[in-house]
């Protein structure tokens, strides 16, 4: 298993294990909500406990969830995702076909969900807003004209703040006032566009 400090990086058989939108949609309530069983999660997602059941076990088997062996009885076990990053692999051309289809799956399953979270939060109702969270959160859009070096430094200095922020934030969970969060650091290039000549911008 993967620790908190380390980041696993996902090989073919647990992409192709993972590339179910099922799964995703399983691992990612798992990330968000803390441990489930399978009719916990059938009963968020909408499915039965017995498709849950059978999809939490295909994950399981390649370890990317694992059961909670001192929660629960022998008829509900619970299923937590472990602690530690995850680094899932974008299609990439060195890939064999089956694993850069399954990586198409995830990647693709993982962006929508991604987006329907934010969306959720942006059109939330004031009402629904508990109280001290209304102006905690940020979503911020910038463009800028970099290199790659320059590119690559900030990079490397927004994942130095996300690690600070998972470090000193470690363990709080159980506290009182605290609420999961998502946070979101992207940073990549843009398709290169048409360079407008010098009569163009007259």
């Amino acid at each position: 298993m993967v620790n908190d400090d380390q980041v696993r990086t996902l090989d073919a058989g647990a992409l192709k294990a993972l590339a179910h939108p099922l799964r995703v949609r399983i691992y990612d309530l798992l990330s968000e909500r803390g441990p489930q069983t399978a009719s916990s999660l059938a009963t968020i997602i909408g499915e039965t406990s017995g498709s849950t059941s059978y999809h939490l076990r295909a994950l399981a088997a390649h370890q990317l969830i694992r059961e909670v062996h001192d929660r629960g009885t022998a008829r509900e076990r619970w299923w937590e995702r472990p602690r530690g990053r995850v680094n899932f692999p974008g299609p990439d051309e060195t890939m064999t076909p089956a694993s850069r289809a399954a990586a198409q799956i995830v990647t693709s399953e993982f962006l929508r969900l991604r987006h329907e979270t934010l969306m959720e939060y942006i059109n939330r109702p004031e009402s629904a807003q508990p109280e001290g969270w209304k102006d905690a959160g940020l979503v911020m859009t910038t463009m800028l004209d970099i290199t790659p070096e320059q590119m690559t430094e900030l990079k490397n200095e927004l994942s130095a703040v996300v690690d600070a922020a998972i470090e000193r934030y470690r363990g709080q969970d159980s506290q009182p006032g605290t609420r999961r969060v998502t946070l979101r650091a992207e940073v990549f290039d843009l398709p290169a566009a048409p360079r407008r000549s010098t009569r163009d911008q007259e």
